[in-house]
């Protein structure tokens, strides 16, 4: 698998503070980025893969959601996690 568990505790403790705070928006959308990559080069090499397209865009909606709730809660933070993730140019 290309999401271990330690791979997953070192993305919560950068974004979240600590390995066990999994549910700061941050560091769910660090997740989510890190999958989305991964699922980005596998439709490029599968362009068929109808199954991966979907995980992707339904994964692509979860974070939209979160960094739209980040942004009407706290602009600082979303901009930083923006700027962190480099999501968008």
């Amino acid at each position: 698998m290309y999401l271990t568990s330690e791979a997953k505790k070192k993305i919560y403790k950068e974004f979240g503070g600590s390995e066990t705070n999994t549910g700061l928006s941050e560091s769910q959308i660090a997740v989510f980025t890190t999958r989305v990559n991964h699922l980005t080069k596998q439709l490029q090499a599968n362009p068929k893969d109808v199954n991966t397209k979907r995980a992707l865009v339904n994964l692509v909606g979860k974070r939209k959601r979160l960094l739209e709730y980040l942004k009407r809660t706290d602009i600082t933070r979303y901009r930083a996690i923006l700027k962190k993730l480099d999501i968008r140019r």
